[in-house]
């Protein structure tokens, strides 16, 4: 297992760790400030500093197997740190703190428009959310309604509960196709002061207004109840 030091602080820029395993082209650490791959947002990039000061690119993060941890992905001939040595991990934060910002807006989103999430995804400078909505609004009063949420100041918090809770509590999961961390005992729960609360694993800004004014790029047609709304930075 690696320990998730993002989990706790999405702006952890860098950490020291020591190697646990090598891969093809991955290796893994006991502790990351790497997010890998998942709940709709890309893993990090960065790059880790080696006992002899070389540098290694990692491309990408992903989870691997159980008894893998978090893989940092380099490219295909370059070396690899060894088993039980100490590296520096840095994320490229440009792109993380892009990434934190418009997962937070998906949230926002969410606050905008009352319906159940069917989709999603998360790229550098955009975002796009699935809903399970027959008549979207118009897309300029959309666009108004979710920047007066993001300006609105709402603080993040994190509120831990357990499984058994998070069952009792479906309300909490917003994307129907993206589950939640679980299984450890205890999921995580996301809340933006008093505009949304639900279970998330990915990183975030602490308050609201570090989003930035955002444009709802568009509201496309993707099934009979299925509306895809697409948003970009402004």
């Amino acid at each position: 297992m690696t320990t998730e030091l993002f989990r706790e602080d999405g702006y952890l820029r860098n950490c020291t760790a020591t190697v646990v395993a090598a891969y093809p082209a991955a290796f893994s650490v006991d502790r990351t400030v790497f997010y890998p791959v998942g709940g709709g947002q890309p893993g990090d990039t960065g790059q880790v500093v080696r006992e002899n000061g070389e540098i290694i690119q990692v491309l990408d993060c992903r989870k691997g197997a159980e008894d893998q941890g978090i893989l940092h992905v380099v490219g295909e001939n370059q070396a690899l740190p060894e088993p039980g040595e100490s590296v520096v991990l840095q994320i490229d934060w440009d792109r993380r703190y892009r990434l934190m910002r418009m997962h937070s807006c998906m949230h926002m989103l969410c606050a905008a428009v009352a319906a159940p999430v069917t989709g999603g995804s998360i790229r550098d400078g955009s975002g796009r959310l699935d809903f399970d909505l027959p008549d979207p609004p118009p897309r300029d009063d959309l666009e108004r309604r979710l920047n007066e949420i993001i300006s609105g100041g709402h603080k993040m918090s994190c509120i831990w509960i357990t499984d058994e809770e998070m069952a009792l509590r479906p309300e909490l999961v917003r994307t129907m196709s993206v589950r939640p961390p679980s299984g450890s005992g205890r999921v995580r729960l996301v809340k933006f002061g008093d505009a949304d609360l639900q279970a998330c694993g990915g990183t975030h800004v602490a308050d609201s207004n570090e989003i930035g004014r955002v444009k709802v790029e568009s509201i496309k047609n993707k099934g009979k109840q299925n509306r895809r709304i697409t948003v970009t930075f402004a």
